[in-house]
């Protein structure tokens, strides 16, 4: 679900080249000294929803300056959801996106999804549809369910990213099979990135501002179930519900209570009513995990971000974007100008030891004109250990001069 129907938060950062060490001081990161030049301290990041291509890596870089010797410098980030195409696709889409960052010298967040899109898989999700690829019975363990029972399996769920539409059932995050497929696509595309950061020039190592996992992780928003949902798959989606999710009351949020797989499949408990506390260990345990994996792959704890979220101000859900192995990032919207208001992210970070957070998506919500949206970006750059905030999404911004030089002022930020 994204704005303005729901609220956001966000945090994150992280560090640059291995070859340049850093360390975190109040609202930013500084350079340790050293013989060479300083790199840059934080980034403002712009997330591509419309595909990566060479054009549209052209259009920030004529946009936009990044100086050797700045504080803060724009960056480009994708999102590659490696259950939604071939594998071999989402590979060379990678190393596309990683070889036109070292064409143009723009920084770049890689960002894994493995939860909101995942129609490539049907040998973990169909579970109910024998004439379809995939088809077993046993995928009801991979999915969400309504109820305590491998009989409550949901055929499908309801998203609204900007209009509300259908979606897969949401995975079980606590599956096994599902656990081991997330580490395969991993196991993947994870040297992919590495093996390109290792190959660059010392004085490019910066372009890797770092790689994030999750997306959002949760349970019942993103991908919620109505009453009697499995009776509708075979009905037009002119007839479906509309009611939507009241996003700020969980943990039904509105709608029915899903979450039961993977409450039960994590041991938490297999009777009686899911808490909230119960979906937020779930989301926790699914970040930490990947978070893990990414670490043993040979990501570095500075270089690695989670993307948590949360809808009601303060929810336990925001504490799952913290892990030992990563730096904890979160969704920001409304508290985009005034971070030091949301209590959530605020709370969660108190629990972090990480060198940064980041702002893993960002928009604010105010006017489209220069001054509120300069305040806005200084506003969550100056947060404490702050690496990077990412904006939601390019080309919804990219017509708007006001916002593009609002940016602009950001990049020009003194050092510290």
């Amino acid at each position: 679900m994204k704005p303005p129907s729901v609220v956001r938060a966000v945090a994150g950062t992280l560090l640059l080249g291995a070859a340049l060490a850093v360390r975190a001081v109040a609202g930013g990161v500084a350079p340790a000294q050293s013989g060479a030049a300083p790199g840059p301290e934080q980034f403002i990041v712009l997330n591509l929803s419309g595909g990566v291509s060479a054009t549209v890596f052209d259009q920030i870089r004529r946009e936009f300056t990044n100086s050797p010797a700045a504080r803060v410098q724009v960056g480009v980030a994708a999102i590659f959801s490696y259950f939604a195409q071939p594998r071999a696709k989402i590979a060379a889409d990678l190393r596309q996106f990683l070889r036109l960052s070292r064409e143009t010298g723009l920084p770049v967040v890689v960002q894994l999804d493995g939860e909101n899109w995942w129609g490539g898989r049907p040998d973990l999700w169909n579970w109910w549809n024998p004439a379809a690829p995939g088809y077993s019975p046993a995928n009801r363990a991979n999915v969400e369910w309504s109820g305590w029972s491998p009989d409550d399996a949901i055929k499908i769920a309801w998203r609204n990213w900007g209009r509300q539409l259908r979606v897969l059932p949401p995975p079980n995050l606590m599956s096994p099979r599902y656990r081991a497929a997330c580490h395969t696509e991993m196991a993947a595309l994870v040297p992919i990135v590495l093996d390109w950061w290792k190959a660059l020039p010392a004085d490019q190592r910066r372009l890797f501002i770092g790689l994030k996992v999750g997306r959002e992780s949760s349970i019942g928003v993103n991908a919620w179930y109505y009453p009697h949902g499995n009776a509708l798959l075979d009905q037009p989606a002119e007839r479906d519900p509309t009611s939507g999710l009241r996003a700020d009351e969980p943990p039904a949020r509105g709608v029915v209570q899903i979450g039961y797989a993977a409450v039960k499949t994590a041991g938490l408990r297999g009777q009686g009513a899911i808490t909230e506390a119960d979906l937020a260990e779930v989301a926790r345990r699914h970040l930490a995990d990947l978070s893990q994996e990414a670490r043993r792959l040979g990501v570095p704890r500075d270089h690695l971000f989670t993307h948590g979220a949360g809808w009601k101000e303060g929810e336990l859900l925001y504490q799952a974007a913290v892990n030992r192995f990563s730096c904890p990032g979160w969704s920001f919207y409304r508290h985009a100008d005034a971070p030091e208001k949301d209590i959530g992210v605020q709370a969660a970070s108190k629990h972090s030891d990480a060198p940064f957070w980041a702002a893993v998506e960002w928009l604010y919500q105010g006017p489209r004109r220069r001054e509120p949206w300069r305040h806005a970006l200084a506003a969550t750059l100056d947060q404490p250990r702050c690496r990077y905030l990412c904006i939601y999404n390019w080309e919804g911004i990219r017509s708007s001069p006001e916002i593009l030089d609002a940016i602009r002022d950001a990049l020009a930020a003194p050092r510290r």
